[in-house]
């Protein structure tokens, strides 16, 4: 089956290239039932890691690879990035680059909104039992996500969520959601699985099994953009080396590791992938936010062949967004726009011939 997503600016329907679909689809849906012994080998950190050598270290560079026709060859819009075109000779540059987000990913300045953390392709949803999205127990549980030992489960347990997947080709700098207080950041060990769309729904909450860092961040500090608590997990993928935090105020300059007390502003660069595809999710206590409209809108569209909806049984759609581009914003509870996420799906289906 096909996977399509909606690219926000222009509305359009795209048909995406899986990269390695097959292998994949032989890995979670043969060796997983099959050969498990080899299918954990496959996904712990050591496979993880040498994957990720061969296929963005060991590509050396060559003539055909160099600047201009490596970024190209690899769907990347060079005029985007810092450094000149020459610099680039390895994937592993490419996929590190650094960009002029201030120029090309402009962030609305309004205290209110929530940006998008990363370059990404977004699915949002309530972790409240719905009867549109039944999420819960397919995809993840707030417990299960934050570390089953967690304290910080409970304050999340019925709110929203919204899940960023980032391929290969995007930019892998995770900039901050929100304005803050960082009160809690920690690891979770676990496996190395694949983002692609089958083998999230061939092993259900893969991203609670997956490795990841979790900070939390209290918004209702000065300066911050009260709506309470926001979960920010950066889950690692296959061929994914390491999750590199480097907090910086100012562009790329003076990174720094994120640690408790640490005050973070929105739109900032956080943290880098390296190197491969992952995940970033968002956590939001309940009541707190609103998505925008067009998100709800398109994760309930009937028309787009997305495999998360032939998983679930109900429609799914990933939208395309851009780093620190509003994606949510505090809910009002008089607004008459706060239309909780569960009814604007309803909605659309019943409109939907």
């Amino acid at each position: 089956m096909m996977h399509q997503y909606i690219v926000r600016e222009t509305g359009e329907t795209v048909t995406e290239r899986l990269i390695a679909d097959r292998a994949i689809n032989v890995l979670y849906n043969c060796l997983r039932e099959h050969a498990p012994t080899l299918f954990r080998a496959l996904t712990s950190k050591r496979m993880s890691s040498l994957l990720g050598f061969l296929h963005f270290d060991l590509n050396m560079p060559m003539s055909s690879h160099r600047g201009k026709r490596l970024l190209e060859r690899m769907g990347v819009d060079w005029l985007e990035c810092i450094a000149p075109e020459h610099h680039f000779t390895t994937p592993r540059q490419v996929f590190e680059r650094q960009i002029r987000y201030k120029d090309l990913r402009p962030m609305d300045p309004d205290p209110a909104s929530i940006v998008s953390p990363a370059d990404a392709k977004v699915l949002i949803g309530s972790l409240k039992d719905s009867p549109v999205l039944f999420i819960k127990g397919k995809f993840f549980s707030a417990s299960e996500l934050l570390g089953e030992d967690s304290p910080w489960a409970t304050p999340f347990a019925q709110g929203d969520f919204a899940l960023f997947r980032l391929t290969p080709d995007k930019y892998h700098y995770n900039h901050v959601p929100v304005s803050g207080e960082v009160i809690d950041i920690y690891d979770l060990d676990g496996s190395y699985h694949s983002c692609n769309p089958q083998a999230v729904i061939a092993l259900a909450s893969h991203h609670a099994k997956n490795r990841r860092v979790v900070t939390i961040i209290d918004t209702d500090v000065a300066g911050g953009s009260s709506i309470g608590l926001v979960a920010m997990i950066e889950v690692v993928a296959l061929m994914i080396g390491d999750i590199v935090q480097c907090y910086s105020a100012t562009g790329y300059d003076n990174p720094k590791p994120v640690f408790k007390g640490m005050q973070v502003a929105k739109g900032c660069p956080k943290s880098l992938y390296r190197p491969g595809s992952s995940t970033d999710i968002l956590l939001f206590q309940p009541e707190a936010i609103t998505f925008c409209q067009d998100l709800r809108k398109n994760v309930g569209r009937q028309d787009v062949q997305s495999r998360f909806s032939s998983g679930l049984g109900r429609p799914l759609v990933e939208t395309d967004v851009k780093v620190r581009s509003t994606i949510a914003v505090k809910r009002l509870k008089d607004s008459t726009c706060a239309v909780p996420l569960e009814a604007t799906l309803l909605s659309t289906l019943l409109e939907t011939p």
